[in-house]
């Protein structure tokens, strides 16, 4: 914090190790100025990331992730520590920093500076001289993550990465009892110098006073108990400067088996695999894991003798053991409050596997450490008694249901009241195309898992950077990551009205109608550095015949009957014989083209084309076309020829100065040094 480590004052708390309950660590943050911290944030570490571009900030995310990386085998001895195995923290660690890289690589969708337009153009008036657009700008406050204990690695790592490539600074909170590998990370971090000053802060304790401190450019992103998060969505200051506040809160996900599922099929095993696995990595303490599985009425008690069969498989002990599958909680308090939770299940539904108060260990003390035995619990009236439905056991624990019909199964699935994910296993895609259908209002994702894609699944409780991470009603009703998506909520929304010409200025994108800059030399012999918006070609005329239709038609193949010498037109949208759409691209590229070699290596591609009017038999077209933006591109390596990436405007005409096709199309630039 500040860009310097400060020790906390006073009584400090003691952190233990998960596995052994020895002491190793003393965290607090009394003695802290927050009013500095979130200064620091917002006059130091914002105006320097508001400034870069969004190449420039991934840029920077994609040395952060290959720097973290060589420190791989620290984070994991620290992370033993927490309670996970290898396979654990490899979650938790290099998932997070593969949400660094992963937010690298999208800095390719943004241009090449430190704002964007979003969606399209609007023209407003009749004559084109004004228009509307979208900006977006990255907020002037500061994102604050108060993070829960289960990763707290990928925790901080998979929102920094979001905010950090909006340009917006962080400040840090994780949860208390497992801050020590945050802080280790953070360390690493701070002692790369990668990130600018303020933009990464760190607080291990108590956040103080900071809520109060917060207002409408900052953002709060919660996870953990709906109860916390409510009590810190209700401050009065997040209330009264109407604070984003993004909240992922406890959710009760469930998994139903398809009734088209047999044992002998390959989704059967798929299932009880899934199922295992989800109560047993990180120990249940995923905010994605099962807590309600949902099986066909007929079936119930075979899946319940495979998943016992399973579970009993699952070696539970020191995590350091490389033969130990399921390693402890965090600590002997989260068990505790899972042995509470688990009492409040038990009202209404039974044990069928597993000890609430032993388990058999490998190379650990039950007494000493945070461990668990898994827990399968069976409640047979699902829809007569709900607690499987309202309250959450954060740890190994799930609870078996059955369920008559794939309605029941989605109305099952509903009394959760909005969960993270959820999962159909199934081989028949009509029924997984009715629960996804039926369930998705109260799911913010949904896995469908069958033989044709188990291989490749990331599965059930693996959030993906490019995909939304939140869920409805008492998931928190937010949204974390979701590529693009995720990165617009650090960022201001503004709509911005204007002559064309000014949008265009102000965007950095040309925009249609605006002026065009002609001159004597070919765009095309023009390198990227001397590539200006707007600069444009105004090309001459060529008429088109029957006899390029014919030639295109049978070059291409294409033979639709519009394109026919003597086709029939009666009760079709056209008059006449008309050319191919894609004759008219190729034959405007013709028109635009420089023959000779120059600046412009290669054809790159097409973002958009419309085709807006029937080119007739003897009409005549002519291109207007224009330097649209311009993205740089990185270096891959010293043998690379230093380039970057020209988008076009392409206005094809005809002789009525009409507008017959636009398109956007890129090349890759050479440039000049």
């Amino acid at each position: 914090m500040l860009g310097h480590w400060q020790a906390g004052e006073g009584e400090l708390k003691i952190l233990s190790d998960a596995v052994s309950g020895k002491p190793i660590f003393e965290t607090g943050s009394r003695g802290l100025d927050f009013k500095e911290i979130i200064h620091f944030a917002r006059e130091v570490g914002n105006p320097s990331l508001r400034k870069m571009s969004f190449h420039e900030r991934g840029r920077m995310l994609k040395a952060l992730a290959l720097h973290l990386s060589k420190h791989l085998e620290k984070f994991y001895s620290i992370s033993y520590q927490t309670g996970a195995t290898r396979a654990d923290s490899w979650i938790d660690i290099e998932g997070g920093i593969g949400n660094l890289f992963s937010y690298a690589s999208l800095r390719r969708k943004f241009p090449d500076q430190p704002f964007c337009t979003d969606g399209d153009p609007v023209f407003l008036g009749k004559q084109t001289h004004f228009m509307g657009h979208h900006i977006l700008v990255p907020k002037e406050g500061v994102a604050l993550h108060i993070n829960a204990y289960n990763f707290p690695v990928w925790g901080m790592l998979e929102k920094i990465a979001v905010n950090l490539l909006a340009g917006v600074p962080a400040i840090v909170k994780p949860a208390t009892c497992t801050s020590f590998l945050t802080e280790a990370v953070v360390r690493e971090i701070h002692a790369s110098g990668i990130l600018p000053r303020g933009a990464l802060q760190l607080i291990c304790g108590s956040t103080g006073n900071l809520l109060d401190l917060l207002n409408a450019q900052d953002t709060v992103t919660f996870t953990g108990s709906a109860s916390t998060g409510l009590s810190l969505k209700s401050n009065p200051s997040i209330l009264k400067e109407n604070v984003s506040f993004t909240m992922e809160a406890d959710s009760l996900n469930c998994i139903i088996l398809g009734n088209d599922v047999e044992p002998a099929m390959p989704e059967w095993d798929i299932f009880v695999k899934e199922v295992r696995k989800e109560m047993t990595v990180k120990a249940g303490q995923k905010c994605t894991a099962i807590r309600r599985i949902f099986v066909p009425e007929n079936k119930i008690d075979l899946v319940g003798r495979a998943l016992i069969r399973a579970l009993s498989q699952t070696v539970i002990g020191n995590p350091v053991n490389e033969k130990v599958r399921m390693g402890s909680l965090a600590g002997q308090e989260q068990r505790d409050e899972v042995k509470i939770q688990v009492q409040k299940l038990l009202a209404t539904s039974q044990i069928i596997y597993g000890s609430l108060d032993s388990a058999e260990l490998l190379d650990a003390d039950y007494s000493k450490g945070a461990f668990m035995s898994p827990l399968l619990l069976l409640n047979e009236s699902p829809f007569l008694h709900a607690d499987a439905h309202e309250t959450e056991a954060f740890g190994p624990v799930s609870t078996l249901m059955p369920y008559k019909d794939l309605q029941e199964a989605i109305l099952l699935s509903k009394k959760g009241k909005g969960s993270l994910c959820s999962t159909i296993v199934t081989a028949n895609d009509r029924i997984a195309k009715d629960y996804v259908i039926g369930a998705a209002t109260y799911h913010g994702r949904i896995l469908i898992l069958n033989h044709s894609c188990a291989k490749e699944s990331t599965g059930h409780g693996s959030p993906l950077p490019m995909l939304v991470h939140g869920g409805p009603g008492r998931a928190g009703g937010g949204e974390e990551m979701g590529g693009m998506r995720g990165v617009k909520h650090y960022m201001q929304r503004s709509a911005i009205q204007g002559s064309p010409d000014s949008i265009t200025a102000i965007t950095s994108v040309y925009q249609p109608h605006a002026a065009q800059k002609t001159d004597e030399k070919h765009p095309f012999k023009k390198y990227f550095e001397e590539l200006k918006i707007g600069d444009s070609l105004h090309s001459g005329n060529r008429k088109i015949t029957g006899e390029d239709i014919s030639r295109f038609a049978d070059l291409s193949g294409d033979h639709f009957y519009a394109h026919a010498e003597n086709g029939f037109f009666e009760d079709t949208m056209f008059d006449e014989r008309v050319a191919h759409g894609y004759f008219i691209l190729s034959a405007a590229a013709g028109l635009f083209v420089d023959a000779e070699i120059g600046p412009v290596l290669l054809n790159y591609g097409i973002d958009e084309c419309r085709f807006l009017k029937p080119v007739y038999v003897g009409s005549t077209i002519r291109v207007q076309f224009t330097c649209k933006e311009k993205t740089n591109q990185d270096l891959k390596d010293e043998n690379d020829i230093p380039k970057g990436i020209v988008k076009w405007y392409v206005d094809v005409l005809d002789e009525t100065n009409e507008s017959v096709m636009i398109a956007t199309i890129l090349t890759m630039v050479r440039k000049k040094i």
